[in-house]
C-alpha cells in the first residue's frame, strides 16, 4: 500500500484525491499555484507544497516541478486527477524514472491509447467496432480525397487530444480544406502535434462510455456505462448511469468489448472507453480512451458502491481489482450536473470571482462534489467547474424529482453559474423520456438551429 501521495491538481478533483487517501490511511501532499494558496484542496491535505505562478503552463503543467515536488516530500507516488498532466505519458514516464509510482497507466499505455490512430488500431485488433476512418493525415488535400470516398458528413479529429478540440465537422468538399486547416491549428495549441484523421459522422448518436478497471495481476472488469450525450460543443454537462434505454444485449457488448481492449493494451488502472451508439438499431463504434479517471467517475460509483479513487491507489500500490465481473452488483439511477461558473446568458462565458455564498443541497441521495465553499475565490486561470451535483434513487423518475429538488436547494452567489440551465434540463421532455441524443441539447440551447 502506498504510504504518501502528491495530488497533482487542483479544485474538486483534488479534494477528492484526498479524501480517498484519508480513507486509506494514506498522507496527502497538495501542490498549489500562487492563485490557490487558499483554497479549499491545501486546506484538507495532510500537507502541501507551492509549485509556480497562477498560470497552469508554470505551475501544475510543469512535470518538472511536479516530479520535485513528489521527491522533496518523500511521496511514493502522484495521483494526476483528470486534466493537466493527468494523460501526459511524460510525467508517468519522469515518475518512473524517480522511482516514484504514477497512479493510471504506464507511459507507454498513454502513449498508445492516447493518439487516436493508434487507439483505433488497438480496438481493431481486440475486435471492437470502430467508426470508418483514416489514419493519422499531415495534408489537407489527403484528409479531401478520403472524405470523398467515405462521404460525406465527416468529423476533422485531432490524433493527439480529446476534449472536443481539435474537431470540426465538415458536410461538403469545398468546406474541408479551411476547417482542416483550423482543427489543425487547435490541436497543435492544445496537444502539441497537429495531426488529424478523418472519421465518418454518425447521426444521430448517443454517446455511451464505458468505466474500466484493470490492475497488474491481469484482471480486468468493467462497471456499466454512463450516458453523456447531453453536451454542448462536445463540453458534457450531464452524465447519468445506466443509460437510460440501453437494452440488454448491447449494454452486455459494450462491457464486453471494452474489457478485450483493456487486455489488448495492458492496462492498468482506472480508465473509460468511450463508444458512439446509434439509438436506430443499437450498433456502437469505439471512439476513444481515456487514461485517468473521468468527471463523472462518481455517478459510477453510487450505483456500484465501488470507490474508484480508492481502487485507483490500491492498485497503484500493488493491489488488484478486488472483485470478479460476475460480483459487481449495479443498483439504481444516478445523475450527474456539472455547475460550472458560467453564465449561460452570455455564452456560456466564464464567470470567476469570490464566492458570496455557497449552500450546498443534502439530505437522502445527493452527493456534492466541490473544491470550494463560501468566501473562496474563483481563479479566472483554471476551468470553471465548481460543483459536480449528483443524485442516486432507486428508480429513474425519483432521481429525476430528487436532481429538482436539490438542484432548487443549491445557492451559489457571487459569480454566475448553471444551476438554472440545468433545472431547465431536468424539466425538458427529451431529457425526462430519454429521447435525446449527442445534438439535442444544442437544439434545446438555440431552438431553430
Amino acid at each position: 500500500m502506498l504510504g504518501r501521495v502528491l495530488v497533482a491538481n487542483r479544485g474538486e478533483i483534488a479534494v477528492r484525491v484526498i479524501r480517498a487517501c484519508r480513507d486509506l490511511g494514506i498522507t496527502s501532499v497538495a501542490v498549489y499555484s500562487d492563485a490557490d494558496s487558499e483554497a479549499l484542496h491545501v486546506e484538507l491535505a495532510d500537507e502541501s507544497v507551492p509549485i509556480g505562478p497562477a498560470q497552469a503552463k508554470n505551475s501544475y503543467l510543469d512535470v518538472a516541478k511536479v516530479v520535485e515536488a513528489a521527491r522533496a516530500s518523500g511521496c511514493d507516488a502522484v495521483h494526476p486527477g483528470y486534466g493537466f498532466l493527468s494523460e501526459n505519458p511524460r510525467l508517468a514516464r519522469a515518475c518512473t524514472d524517480a522511482g516514484i509510482a504514477f497512479v493510471g497507466p504506464s507511459a507507454e499505455v498513454i502513449e498508445r491509447v492516447g493518439d487516436k490512430v493508434s487507439a483505433r488500431v488497438a480496438a481493431r485488433n481486440a475486435t471492437v467496432p470502430v467508426v470508418p476512418g483514416s489514419d493519422r493525415l499531415d495534408d489537407a488535400e489527403e484528409a479531401l480525397r478520403y472524405a470523398k470516398d467515405v462521404g460525406f458528413p465527416v468529423l476533422l479529429k485531432a490524433a493527439a487530444g480529446g476534449g472536443g478540440r481539435g474537431i470540426r465537422r465538415v458536410d461538403a468538399d469545398d468546406e474541408l480544406v479551411g476547417a482542416f486547416k483550423e482543427a489543425s491549428r487547435e490541436a497543435q495549441g492544445a496537444f502539441g502535434d497537429g495531426g488529424l484523421f478523418v472519421e465518418k459522422l454518425i447521426d444521430p448518436a448517443r454517446h455511451v462510455e464505458i468505466q474500466i478497471l484493470a490492475d497488474g495481476e491481469g484482471n480486468a472488469v468493467h462497471l456499466g456505462e454512463r450516458e453523456c450525450s447531453l453536451q454542448r460543443r462536445r463540453q458534457k454537462l450531464v452524465e447519468e448511469a445506466p443509460a437510460p434505454g440501453l437494452p440488454d444485449q448491447p449494454r452486455a457488448e459494450l462491457g464486453a468489448a471494452a474489457v478485450r481492449l483493456a487486455g489488448e493494451v495492458g492496462y492498468v488502472g482506472a480508465g473509460t472507453v468511450e463508444f458512439l451508439v446509434d439509438p436506430r438499431d443499437w450498433s456502437f463504434y469505439f471512439i476513444e480512451v481515456n487514461a485517468r479517471i473521468q468527471v463523472e467517475h462518481g455517478v459510477t460509483e453510487l450505483v456500484t458502491g465501488v470507490d474508484l479513487v480508492a481502487a485507483q491507489l490500491r492498485i497503484a500500490g500493488g493491489g488488484t481489482v478486488g472483485f470478479a465481473q460476475e460480483e459487481l452488483d449495479t443498483r439504481g439511477t444516478a445523475i450527474e450536473f456539472r455547475i460550472n461558473a458560467e453564465d449561460p446568458e452570455r455564452g456560456f462565458f466564464p464567470s470567476p470571482g469570490t464566492l458570496s455564498l455557497l449552500r450546498l443541497p443534502s439530505g437522502p441521495g445527493v452527493r456534492v462534489d466541490t473544491g470550494f465553499e463560501t468566501g473562496k475565490a474563483i481563479p479566472p486561470y483554471y476551468d470553471s467547474l465548481l460543483a459536480k451535483l449528483m443524485v442516486w434513487a432507486p428508480d429513474r423518475n425519483t432521481a429525476l424529482a430528487r436532481a429538482d429538488r436539490a438542484l432548487s436547494e443549491l445557492t451559489v452567489e457571487g459569480v454566475a453559474s448553471t444551476r438554472d440551465l440545468h433545472r431547465r434540463i431536468v424539466a425538458w421532455d427529451d431529457f425526462r423520456a430519454a429521447t435525446f441524443t449527442t445534438t439535442s441539447l444544442e437544439h434545446f440551447l438555440n431552438p431553430g438551429s
